[in-house]
């Protein structure tokens, strides 16, 4: 008898994983919150990409890959940010350890879905790869928005660093995602500017 897979086993355990370890937090987040987050964002862009700057990018498909970007973190854990990149060696060492645990994440499945999740969990397409890395910062920097707005001032460098980072990228539906849609996240649900729209 062929053995159960493991596949979404191991998915559903992505809730257990938490981001931001070295930091405090008002609020734990953990990669299924952030990667649900992603994929909001990574559907969102691709819409404003094809709207507004005459892209060709599917949002359905961007918003699965933002989904399932860090799946491979259920096998290797989240290594911060501030260890992952502290040089180049570290850093091409950790995406080679990535890389094997999202092959051995795939191979958990039975063979006839592998290749379909296979374009999920390695995307080849470099537009849709550009989208959801600048969601991810896109999430990563709401987050920061919300821990300081918890008077939380340890998010106050990381804010920086990723408007920064965002800035470089030089992607436009970002830039209008940033223009459109931050300034709400920054406001609370009390602010007389967000009250006036949940009328019913």
């Amino acid at each position: 008898m062929e053995l159960p897979s493991k596949f979404f086993a191991m998915i559903f355990r992505m809730k257990n994983i938490n981001r931001w370890a070295l930091v405090r937090n008002v609020s734990n987040e953990n990669i299924c919150e952030h990667s649900l987050s992603v994929a909001v964002i990574s559907h969102a862009l691709a819409i404003i990409k094809n709207k507004r700057c005459g892209g060709s990018v599917d949002p359905s498909y961007a918003a699965l890959v933002g989904l399932y970007h860090d799946a491979s973190e259920v096998l290797t854990g989240d290594l911060p940010t501030t260890v992952k990149y502290v040089n180049s060696e570290i850093c091409k060492e950790y995406k080679r350890i990535e890389a094997l645990a999202t092959k051995n994440l795939r191979s958990m499945l039975p063979e006839d879905m592998q290749l379909e999740y296979g374009a999920i969990l390695e995307p080849q397409d470099e537009e849709i790869l550009r989208i959801v890395k600048g969601a991810d910062k896109l999430s990563a920097l709401i987050k920061c928005i919300e821990e300081q707005k918890s008077a939380n001032s340890e998010f106050a460098s990381f804010e920086r660093n990723l408007l920064k980072e965002l800035k470089q990228l030089n992607c436009p539906e970002i830039d209008i995602f940033l223009e459109d849609f931050l300034p709400a996240c920054r406001l609370s649900l009390g602010d007389k500017d967000f009250a006036e729209d949940l009328t019913i």
